[in-house]
């Protein structure tokens, strides 16, 4: 395939793609940047795409994952966003004492837990939590992923089993 015939084929995906970006965005806005960075790294790959392939099935996974991707890297930012007019919530830094306090203490006890845990089994649950993937755990830890996956299940049951006790503010 010529590479004026990728582009042509890959342009004409555009409105699929639109369609398929505003389900994942629920956004305008970032619907018409998911599509253009998809775009993008589908010219930067090309040669990565096999040309007796599906171009569609293609052009939808690299937006999938671009989606993904995104995603985790605004969860891991801790994105606030403030959609007042005039930042009312941005600017305000008064906390009620009763939930700072409050929240203070869970979180000092939830801690505490972790803490008190067996390393084969606090340090894959820590590093979980700081954003490593199970792949990254497994590999960093020299580990199956099952065997990842199984340490982190048994010590989210008993971290919540010892902490059902904590009230948290609603």
């Amino acid at each position: 395939m010529t590479q004026f015939e990728f582009n042509y084929k890959l342009i004409s995906l555009k409105d699929n793609l639109s369609y398929f970006a505003n389900l994942l965005t629920s956004n305008e806005e970032d619907a018409k940047d998911l599509v253009q960075d998809t775009f993008v790294k589908a010219l930067t790959h090309r040669e990565q795409f096999q040309p007796d392939t599906n171009l569609k099935a293609w052009a939808y996974t690299i937006m999938k994952n671009t989606f993904i991707n995104n995603y985790r890297r605004n969860v891991r930012a801790n994105t606030i966003v403030d959609t007042t007019d005039d930042l009312y919530y941005m600017n305000n830094t008064s906390i009620s004492e009763a939930e700072s306090a409050e929240s203070r203490i869970n979180t000092k006890d939830i801690l505490q837990r972790i803490a008190q845990l067996e390393e084969n089994h606090r340090k894959p649950f820590e590093m979980l939590t700081n954003g490593f993937k199970y792949k990254e755990i497994a590999e960093a830890l020299d580990l199956s992923i099952g065997t990842v996956k199984s340490r982190i299940f048994f010590t989210r049951k008993k971290l919540m089993e010892e902490l059902k006790d904590l009230e948290y503010a609603n």
